[in-house]
């Protein structure tokens, strides 16, 4: 298990150094795990070249075998580990950038103190990411924008995140009027860069459009909204961003009528994880902390057991009557 290990970090980073530096062993040792792995199999898995790794036919097939395995010996560990204890212990979760500064500050507090002895890793990156990193097994979920392609990725809808239209705060359109979405002014739309599933929603939403008027490619929202507030054109912002984004006075945040654009935002799992049960725990309490669904009920005090009739007893005694 070691060497597959070592292997699949070797055929990921493509660098013995990077590799070693990644498994904390030294170079030769990782080196020397690779070599005896090709001896035990009988074949070739990489080849040797000045500054880079190639995988050879026959090592791209071990590597994609690898990574399965490494994954579901993670599940191995995490069925003895949370047996009868769901959210404790390490929970790997990713989360996309344009989401996780606006439900994190909310969703983490509360999680925190529903479940004390949960220790939570999170990544933010793109879905692109988190997918390839969720399908290793280094996240155990990812809160992403749905839908997602990987077919051994398992998903549940946590909530709708309908989108609005931010624009400069001289804009003409009234801020209390909900606008059609084929109002948009494609050519002064800003997007995020390549990679972000925002700006592929985006695009959907405005489909025909020019692909970016100013050929930016922004990484964040907070930079787009920064250039719609010195007036350099619009953009569609997700509505859970909206307290955090629009509050500056140079924004006005428009409506849409319905059907109003959005995207669904979903949790997503390795369908061969043990720990299912858990993530709809999680997927409940992610609802509840931001409001998308009411708290559960409290639980009904317990009721006294009814009282046992003796055999022989008074309403015995009026049966055999």
């Amino acid at each position: 298990m070691k060497q597959l290990r070592y292997f699949e970090a070797l055929a990921r980073v493509r660098h013995f150094g990077r590799a070693a530096q990644e498994c904390a062993v030294t170079q030769p040792a990782l080196s020397m795990q690779i070599r005896d792995l090709e001896a035990r199999l009988g074949v070739d898995l990489v080849e040797r070249r000045p500054g880079e790794v190639v995988l050879t036919p026959i090592g791209a097939e071990v590597a994609r075998r690898a990574e399965s395995v490494l994954a579901e010996a993670r599940d191995i560990v995490d069925v003895a580990r949370h047996h009868g204890r769901p959210l404790t212990g390490r929970l790997g979760l990713g989360v996309i950038p344009t989401l996780a500064p606006y439900v994190l500050p909310t969703v983490l507090p509360a999680l925190q103190r529903r479940h004390p002895d949960l220790s939570v890793e999170l990544r933010e990156t793109q879905t692109r990411h988190l997918m390839d990193e969720l399908g290793r097994g280094m996240l155990d979920a990812a809160m992403v924008a749905l839908p997602v392609d990987p077919p051994d990725v398992e998903t549940m809808v946590l909530f709708e995140d309908p989108f609005v239209l931010a624009v400069p705060a001289d804009d003409p359109r009234p801020a209390d009027g909900p606008i059609e979405a084929a109002s948009i002014e494609r050519d002064r739309l800003i997007l995020l860069e390549e990679g972000h599933c925002l700006r592929d929603q985006a695009l959907a939403v405005c489909a025909g459009g020019r692909r970016d008027a100013m050929g930016l490619g922004a990484t964040s929202l907070s930079t787009v909204m920064q250039l719609v507030a010195s007036g350099y054109g619009t953009t569609l912002l997700p509505q859970v961003a909206a307290d955090a984004e629009g509050h500056n006075p140079h924004i006005k945040l428009l409506s849409f009528t319905a059907p109003r654009p959005g995207r669904t935002i979903g949790l997503a799992f390795r369908k061969t994880s043990p720990r299912k049960a858990e993530f709809c725990v999680l997927a409940s309490l992610v609802c509840e902390a931001l409001g998308f669904c009411p708290p559960p009920p409290p639980a009904p005090p317990p009721q006294p057991a009814p009282a046992q009739t003796r055999q022989g007893g008074p309403e015995a005694a009026l049966q055999s009557n």
